[in-house]
């Protein structure tokens, strides 16, 4: 499974509109691996970008996501297979049911799902679907539902991370707060506290043939009989081999042998007596950070990480194409569009994206000269010019070839956190800041305004727009919106005008001269220089 905070994805979507028949593309990022399924010749994996179907034999990709399958959500957090080849697949939004032609999903709406945040999944004996939310433990058996949550079960937390089914139908939960054994009518926890656990944070389970459950946590290896309180076994980064103590992921082989996911460390096999560490230095596998472990019929290893999957077949690497575009990751921040249109996307950690609609062009902090991967704002001036904000890097301009950087140690830009960027009729262009107010720059001169120095009425610079008349509109995060001509500031908040909230995160202007301002859970409002009227989810 997947490092346990990465559980918030942003999706990132294109829409293609045809007269005729229009129709929604996504372009995501297939590379973390979050769950791998084997199928008779097909490999299912699901990704933080959707869901892909792999032939073991060509090594040929399907991808299903949400533009063009029934799936509820990009982000794919587990995968189970049942008797009838019916697969259930979790996700941040919702349980989907795929039976290969018809798509059912349950979610929090139309169900009695717990939570719309589905962790991991296992099938008992009888067909009954176990699923782990972040609201608990729900059984579906077709039909009924059942709900265990901490207060009408002995459930000793209600985020489940891992759950495995041992040969009596037992089931064992793991958590945030340590280890549910659950055989139908009884539960006992096992924490850090009363047993031999390491760590109270559960992050995968698996059972090997004698019955031993092996268990990862945060803080090692841990083996433990399932009966005797005393018989627990810990392997740690100081007593063994294992080379990280975040155990995210185990499969155990034919022969015995567990496969152990770490969390930066790779994967290391151990078979009991002896230790074997393979990574990104010494093996074709494509990241340290192992998100998922699955044993194929022929004894392959598919290995998923943050970086893609490979398949091990004792001897020889292979990685696989998970991802349906160049997009580097699904955080996607910002968008421009050139006259080429070539699309320029701005992405959290990842740098910046050139898309001509067939070829992907990545630039990044390590490959180019930008100089910084997370991108905040990006707008292209009438040379072709991009001009990049940045998190933390300040502003960079980019002709194609060659780039310039503003800091905050070469220039008059403020600040090295670019939160926006617009330019006006003369060229000049206008950033905002977060923390030290607004910049001007002709190409030459910079001009700071702040609140001591103008009527700027916050530091924290959120957006920015300009109109018809050159009037610069800019929305701040928590002194509400400020018009400025040039001369003359207006600021207009929540006790002078009818703008819902101070915190203004965008601003858009229209043909017609209307504001459109988009505020921090408040809604939008229209402003046509007199009037505001304001859209929210109660009244639109």
């Amino acid at each position: 499974m997947k490092k346990l905070t990465f559980l918030f994805i942003v999706l990132a979507s294109s829409m293609l509109c045809y007269a005729e028949n229009p129709q929604w593309l996504n372009f995501t990022n297939g590379n973390q691996i979050n769950a791998i399924v084997e199928e008779g010749n097909t490999m299912w994996v699901g990704t933080d970008g959707g869901l892909v179907s792999i032939d073991k034999t060509t090594g040929d990709p399907t991808f299903y996501n949400k533009a063009n399958s029934g799936l509820p959500d990009n982000d794919v957090t587990s995968i189970a297979i049942d008797g009838s080849g019916t697969k259930w697949i979790g996700t941040n939004y919702g349980l989907a049911k795929f039976d290969g032609t018809n798509w059912t999903v349950y979610d929090y709406s139309n169900s009695s799902l717990p939570s719309n945040s589905v962790n991991s999944i296992a099938i008992d004996g009888s067909g009954a679907k176990w699923i782990g939310t972040w609201h608990g433990l729900a059984k579906f058996d077709g039909t009924n539902w059942a709900v265990y949550n901490t207060t009408h079960s002995g459930l000793p937390d209600n985020w489940i991370t891992s759950i495995a089914i041992d040969e009596s139908g037992t089931k064992w939960i793991g958590t945030f707060v340590g280890l549910a054994q659950f055989d139908g009518t009884n539960w006992t926890v096992y924490n850090k506290s009363n047993s031999g656990l390491p760590n109270d944070t559960i992050a995968s389970i698996a059972i090997d043939e004698s019955g031993n459950k092996w268990i990862g946590t945060e803080n090692g290896l841990t083996k433990f009989n399932g009966t005797n309180l005393t018989v627990w076994t810990t392997y740690n980064t100081t007593n063994s081999d294992l080379p990280d103590n975040y155990v995210t992921s185990i499969a155990i082989d034919g022969s015995g042998d567990k496969w152990i996911g770490t969390w930066g460390g790779g994967v290391a096999k151990f078979d009991g007596t002896n230790w074997a560490v393979y990574n990104t230095s010494n093996t074709g596998l494509p990241d340290n950070y192992v998100t998922s472990i699955a044993i194929d019929g022929s004894g392959n290893k598919w290995i998923g990480t943050l970086g893609g999957m490979a398949k091990f077949d004792g001897t020889n690497w292979t990685v696989y194409k998970t991802t349906n575009s160049g997009l580097p990751t699904n955080y996607v921040r910002s968008i421009a569009i050139d006259g080429s249109s070539a699309k320029w996307i701005g992405t959290l950690t990842g740098g910046l994206a050139k898309f001509d609609g067939t070829n992907w062009t990545v630039y990044n902090y390590s490959k180019s000269g930008l100089p910084d991967n997370t991108i905040n704002s990006i707008v292209i001036d009438g040379s072709d010019n991009k001009w990049i904000g940045t998190w933390r890097g300040g502003l960079a301009k980019f002709d194609g070839t060659n780039w310039t950087v503003y800091d905050t140690t070469n220039s008059g830009l403020p600040d090295n956190y670019v939160t926006s960027i617009v330019i006006d009729e003369s060229g000049t262009k206008w950033i905002g800041t977060y923390g030290h107010g607004l910049a001007k720059f002709d190409g030459t001169n910079w001009t700071v305004y702040d609140t001591t120095n103008s009527g700027l009425p916050d530091n924290y610079v959120r957006s920015i727009a300009i109109d018809e008349s050159g009037n610069k509109w800019i929305g701040t995060d928590g002194g509400g919106l400020a018009k400025f001509d040039g001369t003359n500031w207006t600021v207009y908040d929540t006790t002078n005008s009818g703008l819902p909230d101070n915190k203004v995160y965008s601003v858009a202007i229209d043909g017609s001269g209307n504001k459109w301002v988009g505020t921090y859970g408040h809604g939008v409002a229209k402003f046509d220089g007199t009037n505001w009227t304001v859209n929210n989810t109660t009244n639109s």
